[in-house]
């Protein structure tokens, strides 16, 4: 009789691998995240915005997030805190990319939400995707991608729309506060994204928000004055703006901008204000207006516009 021999495993090339995510859809995914988090900040602000002054609720959000991306990079790294050696050139790069940017635009975005209402602030403030698609395309050498430029346009249309169902509170101080905002953003995502060619995303973030955090400190004896008299809620509230949009969020944006131009990428930041009208709605009741609703659609074609990318 003949003995039939086991049927041998399939070769290792032909087995099924399972799905892995390319660098790609990682930084798509980063990018995901970084928009739903900076969209809950809106929605924390407006608990502690009544509570704590703009320099001082900047100083505890990048002062809680120094200490939780201090505490990520001695766990992950041990001594070797920074992996690889950086230039002079590359740490003051990284110290005014955490002036402008996370210190000078967390204080003139929070002063300026107290002179007009959130969907001017917002409006005024999505002009920064569009200057970092044209300052990319002049000092970074991204181009003006035709479908980036004609999305980011759209895409500011419907937050244009979005706004036309705000209060209508606003003067003049803060339209400037407002603009010198979206200035300041645009200078630290250019910056940053020279950056990221010599240093990962982690450290980049930690550095900036140690930087921020020293130039808010001036600001210390008031933010304990205020703290003070603050509610349990608002305090957490300042709290999880320091770990979630700031520790979390910026990371996550570092990570999607060292491997994506940067106008593409800021491009898809135009989802926040429409992300921030839902979030409102699931969780502080604020029912939206129809030019929320149509505002954010718009918004929302602008983008996938702005992601498409141009045939040869």
């Amino acid at each position: 009789m003949t003995q039939t021999l086991p049927a041998s495993p399939p070769p290792p090339s032909s087995r099924i691998a399972a799905p892995r995510l390319t660098e790609s859809r990682k930084a798509a995914v980063a990018a995901g995240i970084t928009v739903l988090l900076w969209a809950s900040a809106f929605v924390a602000i407006r608990d502690v915005g009544h509570t704590l002054s703009a320099a001082p609720l900047a100083l505890i959000r990048l002062a809680v997030a120094s200490v939780a991306l201090t505490v990520i990079v001695v766990a992950r790294r041990g001594r070797r805190v920074i992996p690889v050696p950086l230039s002079r050139r590359t740490y003051g790069l990284i110290a005014a990319c955490g002036v402008l940017w996370l210190a000078g635009y967390t204080v003139a975005l929070n002063a300026g939400e107290q002179h007009v209402d959130a969907g001017t602030a917002a409006l005024l403030v999505n002009v920064a995707p569009l200057l970092i698609a044209f300052g990319a395309g002049l000092f970074l050498g991204e181009g003006f991608p035709r479908a980036l430029i004609a999305g980011s346009l759209v895409a500011l249309g419907g937050v244009a729309v979005i706004s036309l169902g705000s209060t209508g509170d606003r003067d003049w101080v803060g339209v400037a506060l407002c603009l010198v905002a979206a200035l300041l953003y645009t200078a630290g995502v250019l910056i940053q994204k020279v950056v990221l060619r010599v240093a990962d995303g982690l450290t980049t973030t930690w550095l900036a928000c140690l930087v921020g955090t020293a130039v808010l400190l001036p600001w210390t004896p008031q933010l304990v004055s205020e703290l003070s008299t603050a509610s349990v809620g608002a305090i957490l509230a300042a709290v999880y703006l320091g770990l979630f949009p700031t520790a979390i969020g910026f990371s996550t944006w570092a990570y999607a901008l060292q491997r994506m131009d940067a106008g593409r990428l800021s491009a898809s930041t135009y989802v926040v204000p429409t992300v921030s009208v839902l979030m409102s709605w699931a969780l502080l009741s604020e029912v939206p207006t129809v030019f929320g609703l149509i505002g954010g659609a718009i918004s929302l074609v602008g983008v996938a516009i702005s992601r498409r990318r141009s045939r040869r």
